[in-house]
């Protein structure tokens, strides 16, 4: 990782930089976007986001590309990942509504609250055991138990860490998320689950919306919406997770500067940007579902502002992308895959026994 923590130190601050420096940045997102909606179409199964991912990883490896993705696309691609993974994250809230959190009933939101909470609790206690570096074992836990890429970006937003920390999080989850796809629909039979419970099944232990989706829709539509509504259910949790997370960090970082009062490190933990209580696009997330909620909003207009914030997190996910470094990874990035699995692994067995218990 020490590269990837290189980069990120030289690399300009998608804040700092300035308007025209970000252009070539935000032209290479646009077009990764389009490239990845182009496979979309061609191949519905494939989530336009997990693609999305996979061509940052690629632009950043390939010989002619990478000097731009590291050079002056670098800006760009940073703002990308930042700035447009919030506004992707506020209108996430317009896929949610209490209505349909409600409608799930008690049980299964009770359900839903403990396979989150053993999966993120579980997955950032490992992760922190096997010495994993930055943030990574805190947005790790994050992408699983919540929704994937989008979670990491939250937290990373809130916590602010890392960019490597944030990518090698991302490139993990939709690593974990895309096997997902090929490995439950093969597990439907062997296990004895209907339709009904393996939808269950799927929303409560895959990682991210789109991923959800293409898993759940191999056993039909009654799948397919039971997972959804379960997967929503997650997403809900999401606001309440940043905050919890803000407050821990604001805590940590005012009890660093009290015992380092006078010294490099409690000078350099007093010189950081204070965090707010709740992070303004939590606050943004939380309006979009009161404002779903009101059944005012037309079915278009839901419609409309959904495919745009498809658009803003495919963007968000390339620049997050490009910048992980594979190199550092295979040598250095056993025990991320290690943990990957282990959590997929938890994730999966708590996910199963929840929906067993719930619809015995």
């Amino acid at each position: 990782m020490a590269l990837l923590r290189e980069r990120a130190a030289t690399s300009p601050r998608s804040g700092s930089a300035s308007a025209p420096a970000r252009l070539p940045g935000l032209a290479l997102a646009v077009l990764g976007v389009a490239l990845a909606w182009s496979v979309h179409q061609l191949v519905p199964d494939i989530p336009m986001l997990t693609v999305a991912v996979v061509l940052g990883i690629v632009a950043a490896h390939l010989p002619v590309a990478r000097s731009i993705v590291r050079g002056a696309a670098r800006p760009g691609l940073s703002y990308a990942a930042k700035r447009l993974m919030r506004a992707g994250i506020v209108l996430l809230g317009l896929k949610l509504s209490l209505d349909d959190v409600l409608g799930l009933g008690w049980a299964t939101v009770t359900m839903v609250l403990g396979v989150v909470t053993a999966t993120f609790l579980g997955t950032w206690w490992l992760g922190r055991r096997m010495g994993l570096p930055g943030d990574q074992p805190l947005l790790i836990a994050a992408g699983y138990s919540i929704c994937g890429a989008s979670a990491i970006g939250a937290v990373s937003e809130a916590t602010e860490s890392d960019e490597c920390d944030a990518a090698t999080s991302v490139a993990l989850v939709t690593l974990c998320g895309t096997l997902a796809i090929a490995v439950l629909p093969l597990l439907q039979q062997p296990l004895g689950l209907s339709d009904a419970e393996f939808g269950r099944w799927v929303g409560a232990g895959v990682h991210d919306v789109g991923q959800v989706v293409a898993t759940a829709q191999t056993a039909g539509p009654g799948a397919l919406g039971e997972a959804v509504l379960v997967k929503l259910m997650r997403v809900a949790l999401l606001a309440p997770l940043v905050a919890a997370v803000a407050v821990s960090v604001r805590r940590r970082r005012r009890a660093g500067a009290a015992s380092g009062s006078g010294t490099a490190s409690g000078s350099a933990t007093a010189g950081r940007k204070r965090l707010p209580l709740v992070p303004l696009f939590v606050v943004g997330f939380l309006a979009m579902v009161a404002l779903r909620s009101t059944g005012l909003l037309p079915t278009a207009g839901i419609d409309a502002a959904q495919r745009v914030q498809e658009l803003l997190l495919a963007a968000a996910l390339f620049g997050l992308g490009s910048a992980v470094d594979l190199p550092s990874l295979t040598r250095t990035g056993w025990r991320v895959v290690a943990l990957g699995l282990c959590a997929w692994a938890v994730v999966a067995g708590v996910s199963y026994a929840g929906v067993l218990l719930v619809m015995a």
